[in-house]
């Protein structure tokens, strides 16, 4: 069985007759082949509905408008390629509504092939579709150097964030996140402004902790999902100091939530964690949280739909799990590092061996001990990351995002919960703008360094206010 591709682009080719034509049966042949070598898909519109395959007029770019719509969800983003100069005008009337993110790609000349008969002036015409594409409000994603053989290594990396690009893109619009329980009534820190996130496409529907608990209780225990479940969890985590019926519990829980998903398309969730999970049905759902977040559907603690949100975005754009932690303490007096934590619901595949579940500690003291089992408590294993966190204020998304690192630092083992030691350049910048700006005790963080691409996925294509407050951040 084929692996399915990172990312499925459309191929776009532009032409100007007063510019060698024969170019693009080329283009043609060596683009779809360089994607494919690199792991992508490509959708390509019959050479033979237009001259060359390409698109020079206006009446060759509405045939191409009409094939894009026909295989409208067959792609994540198109790839304007320019293997001469191009024409603006066709190109505009082809994709001024792609409604996807758009690559312009312009071959470069050969100084030794600049005669007549041989010259591409891609260079110049690039330009030229830019201009145009900025007059019609067209967005696209243009990146250095300004021309660029696909068969160049760095075309590699220019696809790399592209494609992410359009994942994160396609991720927040039209989303709809779960949000399952009233906010807890001291977490004022997590509001959120439901009608901000519909007017930029992204869904909230809610959900009472009551029709959890009831569906809670109609969990057939002999059923297999709910067997299937027991299984999923014990491998995902250390159990052995847990109580059986805590196991089962969660496994119940984990049930109902994944038929909830199911039941509305939910891509996220922001769940009421405390304390009425161990009161009433006496776990954390800690646990059940990570594993829901390693198959792609990450939950926030605490009702903070807003970092179920970026959680979304770090996920589409590093293509791995998500985790929301709190900025919790500083690291000694090293002014870059800070410990960011949370009681137990980071994915497992984000954490450096298997966790070991227990009691909830910090809840126990007020509720009693052994209501709380279901925190997954380990630590974060080493590695780059991104961070990032959402506002909704005054109608709008706003965002900061940021890279840094998971040090091999130690947690001292007294350490309560899922933690782990983060490197941030400008750290203490960072802290002054989430605390000048209003933002959540809450951070989302995904492997890798992908700030680039969800500075540009929110700001350029969602419209979304994106501040990077910090210098190291590339």
């Amino acid at each position: 069985m084929a692996a399915k591709p990172k990312a499925t682009f459309a191929l776009f080719f532009g032409n100007r007759g007063f510019f060698p034509a024969s170019l693009m049966a080329d283009a043609r042949r060596e683009l779809p082949q360089v994607l494919e070598k690199l792991g992508y898909g490509a959708l390509m519109m019959e050479e033979s509905a237009t001259r060359y395959g390409a698109v020079e007029t206006p009446a060759e770019g509405a045939v191409y408008a009409k094939w894009l719509k026909a295989n409208a969800g067959r792609f994540d983003g198109v790839i304007l390629s320019l293997p001469n100069f191009g024409d603006e005008t066709g190109a505009v009337t082809a994709l001024k509504d792609a409604g996807v993110p758009i690559l312009i790609q312009a071959y470069p000349d050969d100084l030794d092939r600049m005669g007549p008969a041989q010259r591409r002036d891609s260079f110049c015409g690039k330009f030229s579709v830019m201009d145009v594409f900025c007059q019609y409000g067209v967005k696209f994603t243009a990146m250095k150097p300004h021309t660029l053989s696909p068969k160049d290594k760095r075309f590699a990396q220019q696809l790399d964030h592209f494609a992410r690009v359009c994942k994160v893109v396609s991720g927040l619009r039209n989303l709809v996140v779960g949000a399952i329980g009233a906010r807890t009534t001291a977490f004022k820190t997590v509001r959120f402004d439901e009608l901000a996130l519909q007017r930029h496409g992204i869904t909230v529907e809610t959900f009472d902790l009551t029709d959890i608990f009831a569906r809670f209780r109609a969990v057939d225990t002999a059923s297999a999902p709910y067997k299937a479940k027991v299984q999923k969890l014990k491998a995902a985590a250390d159990w052995r100091a847990a109580p059986e019926e805590a196991v089962g519990a969660a496994a119940r829980l984990g049930v109902v939530l994944d038929r909830l998903a199911d039941e509305c398309r939910l891509g996220a969730m922001a769940l009421r964690c405390w304390t009425e999970m161990q009161e009433q049905i006496h776990i954390s759902p800690c646990a059940v949280m990570g594993e829901l977040g390693d198959r792609g559907i990450p939950v926030a603690c605490e009702v903070d739909v807003g970092n179920a949100v970026a959680m979304v975005a770090l996920n589409r754009a590093a293509g791995a799990a998500a985790a929301c932690l709190d900025w919790n303490n500083n690291y000694g007096d090293d002014e870059n590092k800070c410990i960011l934590f949370h009681c137990g619901p980071v994915p497992p595949s984000l954490m450096a061996g298997k966790g070991k579940v227990g009691d909830h500690l910090i809840i126990a003291n007020a509720i009693g001990a052994g209501k709380g089992f279901g925190c997954n408590t380990g630590r974060i294993a080493p590695m780059p990351m991104t961070f990032s966190s959402l506002l909704t204020e005054g109608g709008k998304l706003r965002w900061y995002v940021g890279q840094g690192r998971f040090t091999k630092d130690p947690v001292p083992k007294n350490f309560f919960g899922c933690a782990g030691v983060a490197e941030i350049p400008d750290l203490q910048d960072v802290l002054l703008h989430v605390g000048y700006e209003g933002h959540r005790h809450h951070v989302s963080v995904a492997p890798g360094y992908v700030a680039g691409a969800m500075t540009e996925a929110l700001g350029r294509y969602l419209g979304h206010q994106v501040a990077v407050p910090q210098c190291g951040c590339g």
